[in-house]
Parts: structure tokens; sequence; C-alpha cells
């Protein structure tokens, strides 16, 4: 405990002694998850979660939560993370502000049902689709934005309709105190459930039957709420992490670049982020002017001495600092360090760190980084680039810095990924309005319209045929009719043909 004492930029004390609080808390408190469900499902049964005035006050009061508590999330947001209150306040409160704006402006619409197209033979039949909430639905959030990852997905849910158990992540334990204590104070507590707790809490929640399963994590923790959604054959949403690259080449702005990649690794949360990028492709000509803008940027940003700078955030647990520290110090990567490097295991800090053309094949370039430290390789050609990143795990967004447009349209059209942007990074996440879902490896839907669709299916509801029943059956039978003749008419066709080439065939 005295290695945590004197920590200037993150007092892990504090934040040490108030995980272990919950931690024991959630030992000693037990909760029944069937009854918090069946409770759930008899609000939901009663129809109230599905009127839009309900849903519009929850958002309302969402809306109202978020403002009314911007300082204490930040607060908290800092003490899990070691994050600056500006950059919560602009990452993440800012987003669900924006989130929750948008979904009450289009909620209307959205709930709208859509009128089926009519065909000749169906006109009689005419439907329409209905967006219907699942019910009772699971929401499990990641740590890496706390409060962006709990709040968006459940204004999704309310928005459709359903009644939710949030649970957010126990890697952030002051940010999910604070929810578990203000959320019931806002929101429906009859239809709306926040379970505050370790792993063993998710377990018990992932045990019982759901009508729908949002989660957000890693490959392997997600792979575990799948298996377990599985045995109900319940629907399931899960938001991935990705490994992100991003393209410089001779043509770009290196300024330009450098501030965009620093931005967006380092001061996005010290890189744990999904959208963050994991790895550079540079091309040999300009990588050591490109490294060097790197430098003068993060010297810029941090100081000469990142670790006294309040504007970096801190690893977020034991446990993957350790992880982070096991892939620097692969024995593969000696001597490709040329930045960085340095680490504090008493205040959770690894240095901004740049690794020149690690192996391919190490495990740094094999899974996902989500954390500091940024691999740069260099190259001859795009298409060399173009070649590594298919030869890696498939990313969620590739950013491109070019000034030449056939180089950002080969990558656009040739690399699997669900953004392309050019000259910037991560600006896409700040639009409510833009959505994002890639299938395959990942299976993602985040923005609001996104997270609505996620939480609704599509009910077809066809009315009682309007008058004219005679007139569809007389229809029918003239088409049965017309098809006969039709059949008729080709067969004998056929006939004459077989015919013809019989008789050319014996003269």
């Amino acid at each position: 405990m005295e290695a945590l004492v004197g920590c200037r930029a993150l007092n892990l004390q504090k934040a040490l002694d108030l995980y272990t609080a919950v931690a024991m808390t959630s030992r000693r408190r037990s909760f029944d998850a069937a009854r918090i469900i069946n409770q759930l499902r008899e609000t939901f049964e009663s129809g109230c979660t599905k009127k839009a005035e309900w849903r519009s006050q929850q958002l309302k009061s969402i809306l109202r939560m978020v403002k009314e508590h911007e300082r204490d999330i930040a607060e908290a947001v800092f003490k899990d993370l070691g994050r600056p209150p500006h950059q919560t306040f602009a990452d993440e409160i800012l987003s669900v502000i924006g989130t929750c704006k948008l979904a009450l402006k289009e909620l209307k619409a959205w709930m709208t049902p859509k009128k089926g197209l009519s065909l000749l033979w169906s006109y009689y039949s005419e439907g329409a689709i209905y967006p219907e909430p699942f019910g009772v639905t699971l929401v499990i959030s990641a740590w890496g934005f706390p409060v962006l990852f709990a709040l968006d997905p459940l204004i999704g849910a309310i928005a459709a309709g359903n009644a939710v158990v949030l649970k957010p992540s126990e890697l952030t334990p002051a940010t999910s105190t604070l929810l578990a204590n203000i959320v019931p104070q806002y929101l429906d507590p009859c239809a709306i459930r926040i379970i505050d707790g370790s792993g063993s809490e998710t377990r018990k929640l992932l045990a019982q039957k759901w009508d729908k399963v949002f989660c957000s994590g890693s490959p392997s923790f997600c792979k575990t709420v799948m298996a377990a959604s599985a045995k109900f054959l319940t629907p399931i949403t899960v938001e991935l992490v990705g490994k992100c690259p991003a393209i410089v080449d001779s043509t770009a702005d290196l300024k330009v670049a450098a501030r965009q990649i620093v931005c967006g690794k380092w001061a996005n949360n010290n890189g744990q982020t999904c959208i963050s990028p994991d790895y550079v492709i540079a091309e040999h000509s300009i990588a050591s002017e490109f490294i060097g803008a790197v430098k003068d940027t993060l010297k810029d940003l941090y100081g000469e001495d990142p670790h006294i700078s309040a504007s970096l955030s801190r690893i977020a647990s034991f446990s993957h600092f350790a992880r982070l520290t096991g892939l620097l110090d692969d024995p593969v990567l000696s001597g490709k360090v040329i930045y960085g490097g340095q680490r504090d295991a008493k205040c959770l800090y690894i240095a901004p760190t740049m690794i020149l053309n690690p192996p391919l094949e190490s495990a740094l370039m094999k899974e996902e980084i989500f954390g500091p430290l940024l691999p740069v390789i260099t190259v001859d050609t795009m298409q060399q680039a173009i070649q590594i990143m298919k030869s890696l795990p498939k990313s969620l967004a590739i950013y491109v810095f070019t000034n030449k447009r056939t180089c950002e349209e080969k990558i656009r059209d040739t690399c699997a990924a669900n953004f392309v942007l050019n000259n910037t990074i991560s600006t896409f996440i700040s639009n409510p309005q833009l959505e994002f879902g890639f299938s395959g490896e990942w299976i993602r839907a985040h923005q609001v319209r996104g997270l609505f669709e996620s939480f609704s299916y599509q009910k077809v509801v066809i009315p009682k045929s309007r008058e004219g029943g005679n007139v569809t059956k007389v229809a029918f039978m003239l088409f049965q009719t017309f098809l006969k003749n039709i059949l008729i008419f080709l067969n004998s066709i056929m006939l004459k043909l077989k015919s013809y080439i019989r008789e050319k065939t014996f003269t």
C-alpha cells in the first residue's frame, strides 16, 4: 500500500479503497436476478414502456441527470482513469447529451410504422411494419468510456420501449457507484434497474433468460456473453474493439498527420478506446520526418516528462498495466522502441511510446493494443500498406493521411472497415447522427438510430383484407388460368422444336 502513496497525477489510494469497498459490498449484497427480471417483465407487459410519453419522459430525465451531475461524473471518471475533466466533458458528457437530444427529436418518426409495398396481387392485404421493443433487456457496458458506454445503450433501449437492467463495468468502480446512486433518482425504477458489483453479479445476470442483450468489451468477454446468451437463443448485439490503422503517404501534410494521430491516440483516453489509431503505416521517404513531427507534438502537449502532466490519462487497472508492459517487454521488440517506454506501476503510468517496425507476427501486432503503445511500420508503396492491413485483424476505422485522391479511393475500395477518414481522426464518434456497424468479426451498433434499431424488432401487421375479397379470389383464378395457358403454349413450342431438330438430323 505504501507504493501507492505520493502519486501526483492520480490518487490511486482513494481509488483502490473505493474499489475494495465496492467489491466487499458486492460480496455482502445478494440480489435475486430472476425476481428483478420478473418485476421488470410485469412492468413491460403492462404496456407503459411502449408509450411515447413514457419514453420521452425517461430521456428527458437522463438529459437532466447528466447536466446536473457534470462535475460528479468528471470527478468519478478521474478517480477511475485519471482522465482530465475537460476530456470527460468533451468525450462523454457532450456525447450523451447529443444522443439524448437527437433521440427526443426523432423518437416520433422512429416509432411511426412504415407501410409495406403493395403489389398487384396483394393489394387487398396491404400491411405495415411496426418497430417493437424486445422486452426485458440487459446492457453490459465497458470501462473505456464508462459513462458514454453505459448511458448511450440505455438511451437506445428506452427509446425503443424496453425495460432495462444496466450493469456498469466493475473496472471503473467510482463511476459505477455514482451511476448506481443517481440513476434511480431520475429514472423509473419499475422499468429501469442498475446493478453495481463485480464479475459475480455479471455471471448471475447472464444465467437468466433475457429478451435482448447488449454488451461492449473485449473479444474474450463478449464471447463469454454470447455463449451464455446462446443457451436461451437470446438475440445479442456486441460492441468490440478494433485494430485501427493510420496510413501516412508521401503527399500528406506531416504536421497535420502528427497532430491528428497524437490527439486521436494519446489525448483520447491514452489509447484506451476502440477508435484510437492502433498502428501507423508510413512510406519510407517520409517516415523519419513524420516520427520527428510526432515527437515534437507530444512534447508540446505533455512537456519533456509526460509523467508529471495532468493531461494524460492513466491505465485503467493493474491487469491492463501488466498486459501492456508484457507486450512492450516482448524480446522480439528489443531495440525497436524509438520513443518513450518508461513506466511507473505506482501510478499505472506508461509513457507515450513508439515502436519502429515490430514483427507482424508479434503479440503487439496480432491483438488490439488498447493503450499508449504505437507501432510505426514503414513501407515502400501503398500496395504494401494495403497488404499489411489485410493480413492483420479487421479494423473499425482506417485513418488515411494523403493529398492523393487515388490513394484514398484505393484504400476505401480494397480494405474492409466501417469508416475511411482522410486527414482526421475519430471525428465521426462525436456526431450522433452517423450510424456505424460492422459485420463478420464485429457486430456493432453505437449511434442513436442504430441503438434504437438494435433494441427493436420489426413486426409486420396485415389488417383484415379490405373490401374486395371476392375480387382477389377471382383474380387468383384468372392468374391460374393464364399460367396454365402459358405452360401449354411453351410445351407446344418445345414439341415443335424437337420435331424440327429430328427432321433435320435424319435428312
